[in-house]
């Protein structure tokens, strides 16, 4: 194959490229100026919140957030088995200690029975994961915290503008999460957001994010704070992005109903699913083998790469980490771990691309 074609790039468009001009003559590029608080503003509104504050990273949102809520050392944090490792590492940046769980088969998110069985004395919040744009069954999991007086902090990373029973993801626990990595839905090169509802905990978040400075005292600070703030540059490519990002989901969607028809009929595949309540914004489009093909992933992935189709394996569960590692086996996880990937996902993608992919993957399955 001549042409490579990427697992997930940037879609930089005129509108991108003329605001983030516009902060750099406007002086302000670094963590002052106006597309910071209309970035923050925008955001919120769209994810339907009170407040949403704009950090350096969705691996910052997480940590900040735990903060903010006083997890710390002997707390304990109930996370899924199957996520990006930054969620278990935020747990244990705070001295807590991330409890994986397994994950529903038909979801492949948090199963809200594995959460409520994992529940001990020492829980202080669950974090459940919108994996791979799916959301999680979040009304059993605020029951489990409300029942507990537990936290809830939506991890909602790879999952912009996807919905659960008609209400976007960010919005449904104490606070939410996202990520702005260049790979997202949408970007800031760097970046995250904090999204909630509560006033008391956007404002401890905001004090903390810039290293607790005192409002009316400059450089006065009274506890340890971070620098977790985002650039006035990074906000201003963010707004540009949200400000198309249901063009953005509209064709992630398409691109997965493509692999969906290309790939129909291949009984060796499974794709992501989308249960009825949900809106699926399909970040990344995965495909998993059946454990009966005669073709293993990694070998899969192998032949694909050769001819320059970039793919990805699922997240390892976070206990097989060697950090994490306790003996733990949720098998879920682990059997969905060995046999996912993720297929090229961008928004620039094609259909003849989307065709030429899912005929090379039915011909090394068939042996050709």
């Amino acid at each position: 194959m001549s042409k490579f074609i990427p697992v997930s790039e940037p879609s930089i468009k005129r509108k991108e490229i003329e605001y983030v001009t516009d902060a750099v003559r406007s002086g302000w590029v670094s963590s002052l100026g106006r597309y910071l608080g209309e970035f923050e503003r925008s955001f919120a509104e769209y994810i339907g919140v009170k407040y949403a504050l704009a950090v350096s990273s969705g691996t910052a949102a997480l940590h900040l957030a735990l903060v903010v809520l006083g997890v710390s050392k002997g707390d304990e944090v109930i996370i899924p088995e199957l996520t990006f490792i930054a969620t278990a590492n935020a747990v244990a940046y705070t001295g807590a200690k991330p409890v994986p769980v397994d994950i529903h088969p038909q979801t492949w998110c948090m199963s809200p029975e594995a959460a409520a069985e994992a529940v001990t004395q020492k829980t202080k919040a669950i974090i459940p994961v919108h994996l791979y744009g799916h959301p999680v069954d979040m009304n059993p999991i605020n029951e489990i915290a409300q029942s507990k007086g537990l936290y809830v902090i939506e991890d909602s990373a790879e999952a912009h503008g996807a919905e659960y029973r008609g209400r976007r993801v960010g919005g449904l626990g104490t606070c939410g999460v996202f990520s702005f990595y260049g790979n997202k839905i949408i970007t800031t090169g760097e970046g995250g957001m904090i999204t909630t509802n509560e006033q008391g905990f956007y404002e401890r978040a905001k004090h903390l994010r810039g290293q607790a400075m005192s409002e009316g005292h400059r450089y006065w600070h009274t506890e340890i704070g971070f620098n977790y703030r985002m650039t006035n540059l990074q906000a201003a490519l963010g707004l540009a992005q949200l400000q198309r990002i249901e063009e953005m989901i509209c064709k992630k969607r398409r691109i997965f109903k493509w692999y969906k028809q290309c790939l129909k009929g291949l009984e060796a595949v499974t794709l992501n699913p989308e249960m009825p309540w949900a809106k699926n914004v399909f970040w990344m489009v995965c495909l998993v083998l059946e454990s009966d093909v005669s073709v293993c992933r990694d070998e899969l992935m192998a032949k694909l790469k050769a001819e320059g189709i970039d793919v990805r394996p699922f997240f390892y569960p976070v206990s097989q980490m060697p950090m994490y590692c306790d003996g733990t086996v949720n098998s879920v996880a682990y059997n969905l771990s060995e046999r996912g990937l993720n297929l090229p996902s961008g928004v620039g993608l094609e259909r003849t691309e989307v065709e030429l992919i899912a005929a090379r993957i039915a011909n090394i399955i068939k042996g050709k």
